[in-house]
C-alpha cells in the first residue's frame, strides 16, 4: 500500500499589529492557502490579533516546534503590494514599528467579517378586513418600496408603533425577509458640471496633461473661492471613466457636508464617507466596500489614506496646508506627503488644492517637482475683500471691551444690509486665564503646565490639553475670598456676550469645536449660516476652512496678532494662511467683501502682506528666511520627547540621550536640547525635549535610529517619541 508523503511544513512571516520591528514566523496549516497580503488571525501570547501575510522570508532558525499555526484566515482582498510597500515606507520614515502602521489599515475589525443579513418585512398576502389609517399608510409605504423595509424604520416612517407592523405580520399581509443590501449611488462622471471660466478651462487641460500617465503632484493655487474644487472634479471624473477608484482627503469633518453637496451636483451621487464619527457599522460597511473596488470615491480625514484600496487611481489633499492633516501621536505622519508618496509608489497621480500653500509645496513647485497651477480670481467674478489694519494702539475699544469702534460701526451697516458679518478669535471658550484678584491665584490644570479656560455657557473650567474639567468656583479656592475671580483676555464666547450687548436684536451663533455635541449639529448650523439664518457669526479656526458662505460680506478678525509671538518656526507661515483664509470667507459670492484685522503691530511683515494683496511678496520673505535658517523645506527638522510620570525620570533618561547622541559627532546634525517642552507637563506626564536638526539630503533617520539603538533601553514607565519632520512645537 502507498502513503503519500506529508506536505512539506509550510512557515511564512506574519506582520502584526504591535511595537515590534519586524514580522514574526508562523506555520501554515495544511489545506489552508495563503499568500503575501493576506488578512489573518494569529495567537500573540493569550490573546488572538490580526495581522497579514508579509513579504520575504520567514525565519528558519526558530525551533519550528515553537511555532504557533494562523488560525483563521479572512474571506477579503489581500492587501495590495503597493499598499505592503506603502506600509514599509511610511514606517521607516517615521522611525515607527512596521505593524503600528499596519494597525492603521486593519483598525475596523468587523470589516473582515461577513456582514450580516438585515431583517425585514415585505408585502405577502392580502389586505386585512380591519383598515386602519395607520395600516393603510403603512401598506402604501411598501408598495413603493417592495423589496421591504425593517420594522423599526417602517415604524418611524409612517408614525406608528411597530406593534401596528406586528398586527400586519400575525394577519399575513407582512412577512420577513432578508433585506437586500443596500447599494451605493451611482456616480456619473458624464454629468456635466458648471460652466469654467477661461482660467478654469486652462487648469483643467493643463493637469489633465500632467497626469497622462502615472505619477505627477500639481499644486492648484488659488484665491478663495476660485473654483478649485471644479477643477480637480474633472480628474476625479477622468478616474471614474477608467473605473479606479479616487480619494479626497479633507482637513475637517465640518467641511464634509457642502462639499458633498457639491459632489452629488456635479456626479449624481454622494461618495462615501470616512472619518471618526462613523458609527462602527458604518465603518465595517465602507471597509469592505473599499476593498472590493465597490466604493468608487472616498471623501475622508488622513486616516482614509491607510484604507486597502483595490485600484486607487487618484488622490486630491484639499486645504493641503492645513495642520490637521499631521497625526502626531503613535505613527506621526504627515498625510499630505505620505499622499504624495503614496501616488509615487503606485504611479498615479496627486493633486494638492489650497488658497494659501504650504512653503514646503510652493518651494517644490519652484524647484520643478511639483506642477503649479495658478487661479487669481473668482470663479463668481467677485472682488477679492478690501483689507484694513485696525491699529489697537490709537483705534482700539474702551477698557473690558474687544471690539474696535470702527469695526462695529461696518458690522452696523452690514446688518442693515442684512448682509452677514464673521468675527474671528481662534481662542476657545470664555476667556483663556481665571485669576484671583485678591490673592493672584491662577487657575491651573492638575494633570498639564497649562491654565485652565473658562466656558462660561458651561459652568466648567477646562483643559483643552488633557479634558479635565472642574465647576467654578464662587469662591477663590487659594484665600477663600468672594466675589474675587476675574477672566482675563477673552475666547469667542465672551466676544459672543460682546455682540449681544451691542446688537442685541441680531441673530449670533458661535461656531467652535466646543459648541457641537454631534456632527450632525454642527452640519446643521453651517447649514443655518449657508442659508442665512443667522446675522453674526462667532467662531474659531473651524470657520476658516474652506466654508462657502454666500451672504457673508465681513470679517473681523479679533486679534491678528494671536499665533505671531511664539518659538514657533512656522508661526509667521501658520498665521498668514489662516488670517488668508477666514478674511478670504467675505464676499466671495457678491463681492464687496470687507476684512478687518485688529492688531497692535500692524507693521508686521505677514500683516503687510495680507493688506497689500501681494502674497508672493509674503512667500518670497518667507522661504528666502527658511533658506537662511536651513530650516525645512531646505534642512530637516526631527523632535524626540522623552516623558514620564516623574520629572526626575525624564530629566535622567534625557540625560542619558544627551551623552550618547554627544558620542555621535556629526557636522550635518545639530542636537538642541534636552530641556522642558512649552508644555512641560502634559496629562500627567513630565516632558523633555530634543529638536535634532539636519542638511537636506542627509539621512536623518539612520542618524537617529543608530542613537537610539545606542542608547539603554527605556524602562519603566519612561517613554520616548520621534517625531520626523515635526509641526507642533509645544
Amino acid at each position: 500500500m502507498l502513503f503519500e508523503p506529508e506536505p512539506p511544513e509550510r512557515i511564512v512571516p506574519v506582520l502584526v499589529p504591535v511595537a515590534v520591528e519586524g514580522a514574526w514566523s508562523y506555520r501554515v496549516p495544511n489545506g489552508v492557502d495563503v499568500r503575501p497580503g493576506s488578512i489573518v488571525e494569529v495567537p500573540v501570547g493569550p490573546r488572538k490579533v490580526i495581522g497579514a501575510v508579509w513579504d520575504g522570508e520567514a525565519d528558519t532558525s526558530i525551533d519550528s516546534k515553537r511555532l504557533r499555526n494562523i488560525e483563521r484566515v479572512f474571506d477579503v482582498p489581500p492587501i495590495s503590494e503597493d499598499l505592503r510597500r506603502f506600509v514599509e515606507w511610511v514606517a521607516n520614515w517615521t522611525l515607527a514599528a512596521p505593524g503600528m502602521v499596519l494597525r492603521m489599515v486593519l483598525r475596523v475589525r468587523d470589516a473582515l467579517e461577513p456582514e450580516p443579513p438585515v431583517k425585514g418585512v415585505a408585502l405577502a398576502g392580502d389586505p386585512p378586513a380591519r383598515m386602519t389609517p395607520a395600516r393603510a399608510h403603512v401598506l402604501d409605504i411598501l408598495q413603493e418600496t417592495p423589496t421591504g423595509w425593517t420594522k423599526s424604520a417602517l415604524a418611524g416612517e409612517v408614525g406608528v408603533s411597530p406593534g401596528v407592523v406586528d398586527g400586519l405580520i400575525e394577519h399575513g399581509t407582512l412577512a420577513s425577509v432578508t433585506l437586500p443590501r443596500p447599494r451605493l449611488p451611482q456616480l456619473d462622471p458624464e454629468k456635466s458640471g458648471p460652466t469654467f471660466t477661461p482660467a478654469q478651462a486652462r487648469a483643467v487641460e493643463e493637469i489633465r496633461a500632467s497626469a497622462k500617465d502615472g505619477f505627477s503632484v500639481t499644486l492648484i493655487d488659488g484665491v478663495t473661492g476660485s473654483g478649485k474644487t471644479e477643477v480637480y472634479f474633472e480628474v476625479v471624473a477622468k478616474v471614474l471613466r477608467k473605473g479606479r477608484q479616487a480619494v479626497v482627503l479633507l482637513p475637517e469633518i465640518a467641511l464634509t457636508n457642502q462639499f458633498l453637496d457639491r459632489f452629488e451636483a456635479r456626479f449624481g451621487g454622494r461618495p462615501v464617507e470616512w472619518h471618526s464619527e462613523l458609527s462602527a457599522k458604518k465603518r465595517a460597511r465602507t471597509w469592505r466596500d473599499i476593498a472590493f473596488g465597490e466604493a468608487k470615491v472616498v471623501v475622508g480625514a488622513r486616516s482614509a489614506l491607510f484604507l486597502p484600496y483595490r485600484d486607487l487611481g487618484l488622490i486630491v489633499v484639499d486645504e493641503e496646508h492645513d495642520s490637521a492633516f499631521k497625526q502626531d501621536d503613535r505613527v506621526p505622519y504627515s498625510a499630505r506627503d505620505m499622499a504624495v508618496v503614496r501616488g509615487h509608489l503606485s504611479h498615479f497621480p496627486v493633486i494638492l488644492s489650497s488658497a494659501t500653500p504650504s512653503v514646503e509645496s510652493r518651494v517644490n513647485a519652484e524647484a520643478g517637482r511639483y506642477q503649479r497651477i495658478v487661479l487669481e480670481e473668482r470663479a463668481s467674478g467677485a472682488e477679492m475683500p478690501t483689507l484694513t489694519a485696525v491699529d489697537m494702539r490709537n483705534e482700539g475699544p474702551e477698557h473690558g471691551h474687544w471690539l474696535a469702534p470702527k469695526l462695529i460701526t461696518a458690522m452696523n451697516e452690514a446688518l442693515e444690509d442684512k448682509a452677514q458679518s464673521l468675527l474671528f478669535l481662534n481662542r476657545r471658550g470664555y476667556a483663556p486665564l481665571t485669576l484671583c484678584r485678591h490673592c493672584g491665584h491662577r487657575f491651573q490644570c492638575p494633570n498639564c503646565s497649562a491654565w485652565l479656560v473658562e466656558h462660561r455657557f458651561r459652568g466648567k473650567l477646562v483643559c483643552h490639553h488633557c479634558s479635565h474639567e472642574e465647576r467654578r468656583p464662587d469662591v477663590c479656592l487659594s484665600c477663600g475670598a468672594a466675589d474675587s475671580l476675574v477672566a482675563c483676555g477673552p475666547g469667542v464666547e465672551r466676544i459672543a456676550e460682546e455682540v449681544n450687548e451691542l446688537f442685541p436684536e441680531a441673530r449670533s451663533l458661535v461656531l467652535s469645536s466646543d459648541s457641537f455635541t454631534t456632527p450632525e449639529r454642527m452640519r446643521q448650523e453651517l447649514k443655518m449660516v449657508e442659508d442665512g439664518e443667522v446675522d453674526i457669526v462667532i467662531g474659531t479656526q473651524l470657520v476658516a476652512k474652506g466654508h462657502n458662505f454666500p451672504l457673508m460680506r465681513l470679517v473681523g478678525v479679533v486679534d491678528a496678532d494671536l499665533g505671531l509671538a511664539n518659538g514657533d518656526p512656522r508661526a509667521a507661515e501658520k498665521t498668514f494662511q489662516l488670517l488668508a483664509q477666514v478674511t478670504g470667507r467675505a464676499g466671495r459670492i457678491g463681492g464687496g467683501g470687507l476684512a478687518f484685522l485688529q492688531t497692535y503691530a500692524p507693521e508686521n511683515p505677514v500683516l503687510q502682506a495680507l493688506l497689500s494683496g501681494d502674497h508672493n511678496q509674503f512667500y518670497q520673505e518667507e522661504i528666502a528666511a527658511r533658506r537662511s535658517a536651513g530650516l525645512p523645506p531646505f534642512g530637516r527638522l526631527a523632535a524626540i520627547i522623552v516623558s514620564a510620570p516623574e520629572r526626575g525620570e525624564a530629566e535622567g533618561y534625557a540625560r542619558v540621550l544627551a551623552r550618547v547622541a554627544a558620542t555621535l559627532v556629526d557636522r550635518h546634525v545639530m542636537v538642541l536640547g534636552p530641556a522642558d517642552a512649552p508644555l512641560a507637563l502634559v496629562r500627567g506626564r513630565h516632558r523633555q525635549r530634543f529638536l535634532v536638526q539636519t542638511v537636506r539630503g542627509f539621512d536623518m533617520q539612520a542618524w537617529l535610529r543608530a542613537w537610539l539603538e545606542a542608547a539603554p533601553k527605556p524602562r519603566g514607565q519612561i517613554r520616548v517619541q520621534v517625531d520626523v519632520d515635526p509641526q507642533s512645537f509645544m
